[in-house]
């Protein structure tokens, strides 16, 4: 098995607990709404909390059908999450799980500064290509704009 980590950082004008409460907390309810034509649900199985079950149900046309990630960790006073990628169309034959950490930092301008790193666990000598870990960090980075720009839109939410 192998494994190899990729980290990322984005910067934000909104104040790390709002972007942590809509991207992570309320996920569940935000994310389908503001993106239905990419994801049609997302369901949670137990508290929301770490051994929580996430699933990822994708819209019709979709080249992945569903995902599931297993929360690890959520800690809403250090604005950190942690959850792998256990299961779906998504975790290939070829993976054996994806585990990401996210923490949401304040910067001096009262916005917030976003560390996420992915570690990818592969199955016998396979090796992930760029374009196929790249793919994943633009779906990524696609869902934080459209949050983040529902946020500056909306002042008053998650506030």
């Amino acid at each position: 098995m192998g494994v190899t980590s990729y980290s990322d950082e984005y910067t934000s004008t909104i104040p790390p607990a709002r972007l942590f409460k809509a991207l992570i907390v309320d996920s569940h309810n935000l994310i389908p709404k503001l993106m239905p034509l990419a994801i049609k649900s997302i369901e949670i199985t137990g508290d929301g909390g770490a051994g929580s079950i996430r699933q990822i149900n994708f819209a019709e046309g979709s080249q992945v059908k569903y995902i599931k990630n297993r929360v690890e960790e959520l800690d809403e006073e250090k604005l950190s999450f942690k959850y792998s990628l256990i299961e779906g169309d998504g975790l290939m034959e070829k993976l054996e799980k994806i585990t990401y950490e996210v923490k949401f930092e304040t910067t001096a301008d009262g916005g917030s500064k976003n560390k996420m790193t992915s570690t990818y666990y592969t199955k016998g000598d396979f090796e992930l290509t760029e374009e196929e870990v790249k793919a994943g960090k633009e779906k990524a980075l696609a869902m934080y704009k459209v949050v983040e720009g529902y946020l500056l839109q909306n002042p008053d939410a998650y506030a």
